[in-house]
């Protein structure tokens, strides 16, 4: 890490001043992680809210395992966040070096591919863990308290925002690879993320509609 304050640590409003403002990080990275990490407390909050209830107990055990993934992926996902900006300057670092000499053109090259397949690969563990928590919002859903499934379809549809802000972020640094086969497998990942996110939040959604119908 470098002397950025973590992520987690810092006050909403002043995080909010510091994505608004010219500065490049944190940017749509940084907000994926955050997004995703939102996802997660609200599918933790519905779970919380079945758990200890006599009308749910059935669905205790799995409420349980649920609040605690999401709290453990709430945490890597900040930390994930922080991560994407040193991620980001390491880029901004390559695109600085000089470029005078062959040699040089051969540092520098070298040093961006890898510095882009670091800035590619944050958000990409960004985007499969949101896609992961997806499935975690439609178990508490299904079967949670069904007074709080507002809160656990708000988790997935921050989690789909999620999923699409990071995929954004590996799709341009992947655009600049060097390697077409690095890059079309980072493609293939990103197309089959998007339709697996893509049909969770569907099945998310129905979930929702049947739960305040009351079937």
């Amino acid at each position: 890490m470098t002397g950025r304050q973590p992520m987690g640590e810092h006050r909403l409003d002043a995080w909010l001043e510091a994505l608004a403002s010219q500065a490049p990080t944190p940017g749509g990275g940084a907000f994926a992680a955050l997004s995703a990490a939102a996802g997660a407390a609200l599918i933790a909050m519905t779970a919380r809210l079945t758990i200890g209830k006599e009308r749910y107990a059935e669905a205790e055990a799995r409420m349980r395992e649920v609040a605690g993934e999401a709290d453990e992926a709430r945490r890597d996902l900040l930390e994930l966040g922080d991560r994407d900006a040193v991620a980001f300057d390491g880029v901004m670092a390559a695109y600085r070096m000089a470029k005078d000499t062959e040699q040089e053109k051969a540092r520098r090259l070298h040093a961006l591919q890898t510095a882009l397949e670091r800035a590619a690969e944050v958000p990409l563990m960004v985007a499969r863990r949101a896609v992961y928590l997806l499935g975690l919002a439609e178990d508490a859903v299904t079967i949670g308290n069904p007074n709080a499934a507002a809160d656990a379809m708000s988790g997935a549809a921050a989690l789909y925002a999620a999923t699409l802000a990071a995929l954004a972020n590996v799709k341009i640094n992947a655009f600049a690879f060097v390697d077409q086969t690095k890059r079309d497998e980072l493609m293939d990942d990103c197309a089959r993320l998007t339709d697996r996110a893509e049909g969770v939040l569907h099945d998310v959604a129905e979930a929702f509609e049947a739960r305040i119908r009351g079937d």
